[in-house]
């Protein structure tokens, strides 16, 4: 099987294109290296089955030399985040969204696509109540609103699946630290104190390898799963920011939590999700979130720096 990934040595393809290898699938990569980034540099000794092209996943033409022969696509190439996206609007749009419609318009129709969305598109939850698949979606972000409509277009295009995605946490070849659980971790263990404005706000959460192998769930499963949506998470971390940084708290003991009743969070999400629908296929996920703490304590004995993030 042939898969071609855009945006493969980014934080979550540079845990995936080593799964896909590892299985025996042949992959082509297209990524600009926007981060400079040599996340990948292990894959390059399967000569036969790995290809990595330096380019733009918004290039119409070079998209087109490398499309045709794919079995499935992956478009992972995004401007990742509320603050990313903000900062600069025009990439966004053309890479989040317009570089979709443009995949969808010049694929074959029999190719699949299995596409990330985020389960930020649900916006602010009622208390209480989970989102699912058939739930509203109200983003509250330009990056949020960028992700949903382009999730419209791939489901009416068809012949496709989305996973829409908890908040992503772990260590990856590409790290991040500004991802919640990352970037909490990292101030527990750099600074020894968090301060949390609206403290209350709960979301979901997903260990980065568990999306890896979601995405092979979906290329095993496609047939069964095609033409629709699934949250993504862990389903015992419908967690607070509060408490969050509890379970931070049991790995970092000397951690204090300050909490600010007056400051605004600009990130207004606020949810809790239901995953019953992957799961009902099969899927669940493997790596909790305590063992997730974990390792991203070891792995900031190896990453300290602050530039590991997207904006």
């Amino acid at each position: 099987m042939r898969i071609f990934v855009t945006g493969g040595a980014g934080y979550i393809g540079s845990v995936l294109v080593p799964m896909f290898l590892s299985e025996g699938y042949r992959v082509t990569v297209l990524d600009n290296f926007m981060y400079n980034q040599a996340t990948l540099l292990d894959c390059c000794h399967y000569p036969d089955r790995f290809d990595v092209v330096r380019g733009d996943a918004r290039d119409e033409d070079l998209v087109k030399k490398f499309i045709e022969d794919a079995d499935i696509i992956i478009p992972l190439a995004c401007i990742v985040g509320a603050k990313a996206c903000n900062e600069n609007k025009v990439a966004a749009k053309t890479t989040n969204l317009e570089a979709i419609e443009m995949l969808l318009r010049i694929r074959n129709r029999h190719q699949p696509i299995i596409f990330p969305n985020t389960n930020s598109g649900y916006g602010t939850g009622q208390e209480g109540i989970y989102c699912d698949e058939n739930t509203p979606l109200n983003p509250i972000s330009y990056y949020g609103r960028l992700k949903v409509a382009a999730e419209k277009a791939v489901l009416e295009a068809g012949n496709a699946i989305v996973l829409r995605l908890a908040t992503v946490f772990g260590t990856s070849p590409r790290q991040r630290l500004d991802l919640l659980v990352n970037d909490l971790t990292y101030r527990a263990i750099n600074e020894g104190y968090i301060v949390l404005s609206e403290a209350h706000f709960k979301r979901n959460y997903i260990h980065v390898r568990d999306v890896a192998r979601a995405f092979m769930h979906c290329i095993q499963n496609f047939e069964v799963m095609k033409n629709q949506a699934y949250n993504l998470g862990l389903s015992d971390a419908n967690l607070s920011k509060r408490e969050l940084c509890q379970e931070i708290k049991k790995q970092v003991p000397e951690l204090r939590i300050i909490e600010d009743e007056v400051m605004k969070d600009p990130d207004q999400r606020n949810y809790i999700v239901s995953n019953a629908k992957i799961e009902a296929t099969g899927f669940k996920p493997r790596i909790s979130l305590k063992e997730g703490i974990t390792e991203l304590i070891k792995g900031l004995q190896i990453v300290q720096q602050r530039s590991f993030r997207n904006s």
